[in-house]
């Protein structure tokens, strides 16, 4: 007996290429300028990295990730952890005077670990 498609769950191929033409839909539209630069975010399984990049320049500008240091060693789930980015990318950020940009969720939908880095953000003072 054949199952109906909607049954049939995605591989991990065919999830990887959607996240990727996903991916390339939202670049088609979002570019970061020195005025207002692009917040890029990478996720894994384990971890989460957030950069600010300005694109006329090719500069990667300020970055912050689970990885760090300071947020290694962090207690927490995972969407709590990537808050914590949220909040330290928005402060180094300020620091490095940066206060506007454009959100690029790397082809992953706004839910989750990806929303919890940006509500961090937004409050850590970045606009977007």
């Amino acid at each position: 007996m054949a199952k109906s498609s909607t049954a049939v769950r995605k591989g991990t191929a065919a999830r990887t290429a959607s996240r990727a033409r996903r991916h390339l839909r939202v670049r088609k539209k979002v570019t970061g300028t020195e005025a207002r630069p692009r917040l890029v975010v990478t996720r894994s399984s384990k971890h989460i990295v957030a950069q600010i990049v300005d694109d006329t320049k090719g500069h990667t500008l300020v970055s912050a990730s689970t990885l760090d240091a300071s947020l290694r060693s962090a207690e927490g789930t995972k969407t709590e952890k990537s808050q914590k980015v949220g909040e330290l990318i928005a402060q180094r950020a300020k620091d490095a005077g940066v206060s506007a940009v454009v959100f690029d969720r790397g082809g992953n939908r706004y839910h989750g670990r990806i929303a919890a880095l940006a509500e961090g953000a937004r409050s850590g003072g970045l606009e977007f």
